[in-house]
């Protein structure tokens, strides 16, 4: 079991992703950054911040970082670390999620849109990671 949020499980992330033959070609085209932020709420202390640099179906690079100041990325993903765990857990679509503002977006939300399939695939990949949460 890998720790979330944690160095470890955001490697773990990574391996995994870049086995995903169904992400690989969902995101083929796809070529952009992101901040995952997970803020504090259910026994989170503080936030946490990973950055995934994604490139034409590949995780290029994924780790943890100090804050949100600490890289610039296209896009920023936001919410609660309980809604994290939904996400994690499949319990919550990543769309539907920003849909209904259990997460906040920053970037474009229409090229988000154009990639569904590659963003179910995201979260599927990280439901394949053996997770404990704190």
């Amino acid at each position: 079991m890998v720790k979330f949020p944690s160095e470890e499980w955001i490697k773990a992330f990574k391996e995994e992703l870049n086995k995903n033959k169904a992400y690989e070609e969902a995101a083929k085209d796809w070529e952009g950054d992101f901040l995952f932020i997970v803020t504090p709420d259910e026994g989170l202390d503080r936030e946490y911040v990973f950055y995934v640099d994604l490139y034409h179906g590949k995780c290029r690079e994924a780790c943890m970082v100090p804050d949100r100041e600490a890289k610039k990325a296209a896009f920023i993903f936001e919410g609660p670390y309980s809604n994290w765990k939904k996400l994690i857990r499949g319990e919550l679509d990543p769309i539907k999620g920003l849909l209904t503002r259990k997460f906040k977006l920053k970037g474009s939300m229409a090229k988000i849109l154009r990639y569904t399939k590659a963003a179910a695939e995201l979260v599927r990949t990280a439901s394949k990671v053996p997770t404990e949460f704190v």
